[in-house]
């Protein structure tokens, strides 16, 4: 069982750090191609986005100039994006779901028609490719339809949506690199914070969302990175889907059935190895009832194995129920009065557990914007030096590894984005600041080779 466990996580890492990895080596090859040769020079002039909506930053600004309108920016950015989410969180709190999912594929489709389709023509003049405008735009327009589908739409391949998830976060990633370099910095640190408390917190928007699409049982209205295909409860692995079937008659004769999903576990602990069948038992009266039983017990039949009965009657109406418990190993009739009441409440305690069970019920999921700001901040080690691009993905790759054996630890939602920051971030620094003037000094001196 341990062993199970341990390499059912360990596949949930790689399947989700492979795309990670690929879109910050993506990120860095693109900036490496499209950046000019000196990024920090005056003539690279800052593009007015939401991130720099108060300060732009210019070379011959001070050091105390820069940090204050980088304070600015980010908090201004920060506020934004807490507002936006709140909006979010309200329109699905009302059922605007619709609303909602036309919204994500509009900015799909804007993301990938115009900023990527800048950062295409980008690549096309740097590199000289021979194509005209007619197949450019075609190529283009099927590339974003294509992608627009993919994410929205059921029955396209999972590897297809992982890969339009990966280059939209490539997009966007490439754009924020052309942010100023101490905008980019304070806005990664803030983000880092304001996603531990936006995710943690109580009352925070991200833990809002995330706890009314559990209790929903729904998709969370955003757009996210699978590392495998969602599964429904009723599919897939048969030995977590065992539930019950609740049978009850009326007194018009009308068969009423309500499915109860839980997860159906031996007292031992071990799993069911049958798949589950669902018997419904008309009841006409008390006696067909007896006889039924008797018959269950006689014939000792392996899929009906735990039968519970309720018989209840006032002077006006009358109400038989009928609880089939598929067991494997038990084939005697539990002849205990069992109220209903108890028994949905068993299955609501273990319906909450398997919703806290993020790991083995539907896989790990990670945001676009941990893709996004990751590589934002490879891109940004890559405008400096190779050195503190390995030390970066290795700082990241490391944190969010952390996260990942703390998502399977606590089996709850989790903020991606502040310990891989974090250390991205500390290791920048020390690896600009100290390892990369010791190795280029002792390199230069004959000391290393």
């Amino acid at each position: 069982m341990e062993s199970s466990i341990l390499e059912s996580i360990g596949q949930e890492i790689i399947g989700v750090m492979s795309p990670v990895s690929l879109c910050m080596l993506l990120v860095v090859l693109l900036v490496y191609s499209l950046s000019d040769s000196n990024p920090f020079s005056s003539s690279s002039a800052p593009i007015r986005t939401a991130a720099n909506l108060v300060y732009l930053e210019n070379p011959s600004d001070t050091t105390a100039q820069k940090l204050e309108g980088a304070l600015l920016n980010a908090l201004v950015f920060v506020i934004l994006i807490a507002i936006v989410t709140f909006v979010l969180v309200l329109l699905y709190y009302y059922n605007f779901t619709n609303f909602l999912k036309n919204y994500m594929r509009f900015s799909a489709f804007f993301v990938l028609g115009t900023m990527g389709g800048s950062i295409f023509l980008s690549i096309i003049q740097h590199f000289s490719i021979p194509i005209d405008s007619i197949t450019c735009f075609l190529l283009l327009f099927n590339y974003t339809i294509v992608g627009v589908l993919s994410m929205f739409s059921g029955g396209m391949p999972i590897v297809l949506r992982q890969g339009y998830m990966v280059s939209l976060g490539i997009i966007v990633a490439t754009w924020f690199t052309k942010l100023p370099e101490w905008t980019t910095w304070v806005l990664l640190v803030a983000l880092a914070l304001y996603d531990l408390v936006a995710v943690l917190a109580p009352g925070g928007p991200l833990k809002l969302l995330v706890e009314l699409a559990s209790s929903r049982d729904e998709e969370l209205p955003a757009l996210v990175y699978e590392a495998r295909p969602t599964v429904s409860r009723n599919e897939g692995n048969p030995r977590s889907t065992l539930g019950l079937l609740v049978a009850g008659v009326s007194d018009s004769g009308s068969v009423e059935l309500q499915a109860v999903p839980n997860n159906n576990v031996r007292g031992d602990g071990a799993e069911n190895r049958r798949s589950p069948e669902y018997t419904a038992i008309q009841v006409r009266n008390l006696e067909n009832v007896e006889g039924e039983r008797n018959r269950d017990e006689g014939e000792r039949s392996p899929l009906v194995g735990h039968s519970r009965e309720r018989y209840s009657s006032d002077s006006n109406s009358s109400e038989y129920s009928t609880v089939i418990h598929n067991r494997e190993s038990e084939t005697s009739v539990d002849e205990e009065m069992s109220p209903l009441v108890d028994l949905l409440g068993m299955d609501n305690e273990r319906e909450h557990e398997r919703r806290d069970s993020v790991v083995a019920s539907r896989g790990i999921k990670l945001g676009l914007g941990d893709f996004v700001f990751y590589s934002v901040l490879v891109g940004r080690a890559a405008m400096y030096d190779l050195m503190t691009v390995y030390a970066c993905y290795l700082a990241i790759i490391s944190g969010l590894g952390c996260t990942l054996i703390l998502l399977s630890v606590c089996h709850r939602a989790l903020p991606a984005l502040p310990i891989s920051i974090t250390l991205g971030v500390i290791f920048y620094f020390l690896t600009r600041l100290l390892m990369e003037p010791f190795v280029v000094g002792m390199a230069t001196n004959l000391m290393m080779f």
